[in-house]
């Protein structure tokens, strides 16, 4: 499978009151064309920054760095604003959490569907209409044509999803970031929104990254996934791999909070991870996730702690030996 987007070494900083927020710390993945590859973890540990700095959205105060940011053929670390916008919305789109809030409420839905591909191809507005249509056919939504002449408001959770999804083809893009797709919409539709996404995924044979704290849709959608915590990629590896044998402390803290069907008993009570997530401003030292690790050692507060790669693709940051974790496995 050829390699779209691999990042190394990928650093983001903010300048907040209380000194500097390390948001993204030395964060390292790629995306592969036709897969779905997934950052998971709780709300604040850096999975939304880091697709928008990848996608060079970042704020003002923010400061990125990084070894590399390969998207394709181009090397897009040190990309301006005026390159970046050429990628943006033609071969790199994003989904993002809320539709309505990414949704101009003052132009009609034809008319920002429209302007995506008139900004980026050399076509008449005619035949960016007409691409328009098929696409809202294409994501599920019937009466395509007179969808276009309604204005966000007028459309339910559901149908404004289905538009962000419809927009973010519109170019025929090489990747599509999704940032939490479903979490503003019920049950019935998360289901239908994911359900829709990997179908066109497939259809178009389009890397995705997709941003989630769902360990049940990552286990539904995705191939291969990264855990972030405070900002680190804390283990990596296949689906398949992490969830029959997850290996960082806090990537088996998340499984056993999730019940289990024929194991987990109605009315039992579900294991919770002790603790709150550390705040990431300041001098970082040691492992995080330290204080609310039951097998924490002394040497896990010195310094950076190491990544042990089992095989590519496959690794976790922790001081623990594959040894130890089979041990506390098996106990």
């Amino acid at each position: 499978m050829n390699t779209i987007l691999e990042v190394k070494g990928l650093n983001v900083n903010l300048s907040v009151p209380a000194g500097i927020l390390r948001a993204v710390r030395n964060v390292s993945f790629s995306v592969r064309k036709g897969e779905t590859f997934s950052l998971v973890g709780e709300s604040g540990c850096g999975k939304t920054m880091t697709a928008l700095s990848v996608m060079g959205l970042l704020p003002q105060s923010a400061r990125r760095w990084a070894e590399r940011i390969q998207f394709e053929d181009e090397d897009i670390t040190n990309a301006d604003d005026k390159r970046m916008t050429r990628i943006r919305g033609a071969r790199m789109t994003m989904i993002f959490q809320e539709p309505m809030t990414s949704l101009d409420p003052c132009y009609t839905i034809g008319d920002q569907l429209e302007e995506v591909l008139l900004e980026h191809k050399k076509v008449s507005r005619r035949e960016a209409r007409e691409r328009a249509i098929f696409l809202l056919e294409k994501v599920g939504i019937t009466a395509a044509a007179s969808r276009l002449k309604q204005y966000p408001h007028q459309l339910s959770g559901g149908l404004r999803q289905r538009v962000m999804i419809a927009m973010s083809l519109m170019c025929g893009p090489s990747l599509i970031i999704a940032d939490e797709p479903t979490t503003a919409l019920d049950v019935t539709i998360q289901a239908q929104i994911l359900s829709l996404l990997v179908s066109v995924q497939k259809e178009y044979d389009t890397g995705m990254i997709l941003i989630t704290h769902d360990l049940g849709v990552v286990a539904r959608t995705a191939d291969r996934l990264a855990v972030m915590y405070c900002g680190q990629v804390v283990e990596t590896g296949s689906v398949k791999e992490v969830f029959s044998q997850p290996l960082h402390p806090y990537t088996r803290g998340l499984m056993r909070c999730i019940p289990i069907p024929g194991k987990t008993r109605p009315g039992q009570r579900l294991e919770t991870i002790p603790g709150i997530v550390p705040t990431p401003i300041g001098d970082l030292r040691g492992c995080a996730f330290r204080n609310r690790c039951a097998l924490a050692r002394p040497e896990c507060a010195w310094g950076d702690v190491r990544e042990v790669q089992l095989s590519p693709g496959r690794a976790y940051r922790c001081v623990l030996d594959l040894d130890d974790v089979v041990r506390e496995d098996a106990a």
